[in-house]
């Protein structure tokens, strides 16, 4: 290309960056093949860019104006040594400046962690249990050892991206010649690939298997809580660590106590006479529920307690028995809170309605008048009143 540089742009030569800049732009504009399909302009555009090229950088403008060869050995007509962004693009696209690529990833990853939901009883979240437990997961395969590929044979490096796991893809612009990195179809990114992939796996260098696992329940858990099992998930792909197993739990509902926190709560029944006389009841523990199914209790555990119920109490009355609760995951135990229900009857026979006429009248409530509790007024009804004068 004997012309000159700036007459090709259409430039001084003594104009700034600026004013190249903006030439050159002017042109690619007229010019690139997406805008222009004549040969002749494509012709054109390449050599508008290798003058900007060179027009653009100051060491081989300076080499240009003494007469000697920018490139080094000729001007490759906009080819090769053209202007293309190529390594600006690949600082942004996954490669880096200098032609550098990230390389193949690896075959070998973590496995996913796995979630499985257990259900025990309120005693066993409370005191701790351990359960065997059957996983479906996946493990390694033993016939090809987690590699993917059948025995005596091993991957290859792959023939398209040559073993760099990327292949070149180039757009042309308005700017030039654009140039991404992008995964390799052939190897999907690897940089080899298997020939022969293992039957048992079909490559994956894992299968799905049923084994047995034995969880300890800590003391405290509640529902929603979650066991935490080290490196029991599922096995990774290609021979890769198993991540982690979560044992989620639910406890099942208790036909006696009802938990709040580590708090338990119960309610105990009592006839009308037993609340105006007083009397004393007898209350399993949880405790009791670890007891043997045949009734044998030789774990030395307090299966029960006696509660006593004063006489005249009334219905709804509370009792809080401490550290009869649910022990904490950090240590001490909540306290259990008995609620009394005063049964009255519903069905008497004339007998013991005679005696309950008899009792009211001794207490002259054959006509007791009813007390009524007067509710708190409200913030606005003192206002009223106040306004009113009462």
């Amino acid at each position: 290309m004997s012309q000159d540089l700036y007459d090709l742009l259409g430039v001084a030569r003594d104009a700034d960056a600026d004013t190249i800049k903006k030439a050159y732009r002017r042109l690619a504009r007229q010019l690139h093949p997406d805008v222009n399909p004549d040969p002749d302009a494509q012709e054109q555009f390449k050599q508008v860019s290798t003058a900007y090229e060179v027009l653009s950088d100051p060491q081989k403008r300076a080499a240009y104006d003494r007469g000697g060869d920018p490139f080094g050995g000729g001007f490759g007509g906009g080819q090769g040594a053209g202007f293309s962004f190529t390594d600006i693009m690949d600082a942004f696209f996954g490669g880096a400046a200098g032609g550098a690529t990230r390389g193949p990833r690896s075959r070998t990853r973590r496995g996913q962690d796995a979630l499985i939901r257990l259900e025990v009883d309120l005693a066993e979240a409370a005191f701790g249990v351990s359960r065997e437990l059957k996983v479906d997961t996946a493990i390694h395969c033993t016939t090809c050892g987690g590699s993917g590929a059948a025995p005596g044979s091993e991957p290859v490096t792959c023939e398209t991206c040559h073993g760099q796991g990327e292949v070149a893809h180039v757009q042309r612009s308005f700017l030039g010649e654009i140039r991404t990195l992008r995964p390799c179809p052939s190897c999907r990114g690897f940089g080899t690939v298997i020939p022969d992939p293992c039957r048992e796996c079909a490559g994956d260098g894992r299968v799905r298997s049923r084994r047995t696992l034995t969880v300890k329940i800590p003391a405290g858990v509640d529902t929603g809580t979650r066991v935490q099992l080290s490196e029991q998930g599922e096995v990774g792909p290609g021979g890769g660590p198993p991540g982690d197993l979560y044992v989620e739990i639910h406890v099942a509902p208790h036909p006696t106590f009802t938990r709040h926190g580590n708090d338990l709560h119960c309610t105990v029944s009592v006839p009308m006479t037993a609340a105006a006389l007083g009397t004393v009841v007898t209350l399993p523990t949880l405790e009791a529920d670890l007891v043997d199914a045949d009734g044998a209790d030789e774990s030395g555990l307090e299966t029960g307690f006696e509660l006593d119920i004063a006489p005249g109490t009334q219905s709804g009355a509370e009792t809080v028995i401490r550290g009869q609760g649910v022990p904490g995951l950090r240590g001490g135990r909540g306290d259990l809170v008995v609620t009394v229900s005063v049964e009255t009857p519903t069905r008497i026979d004339p007998r013991q309605e005679e005696l309950l006429r008899e009792l009211a009248a001794i207490r002259g409530e054959e006509r007791p008048a009813a007390q009524v509790k007067a509710t708190q007024r409200s913030m606005f009804g003192r206002l009223r009143d106040a306004f009113q004068g009462h």
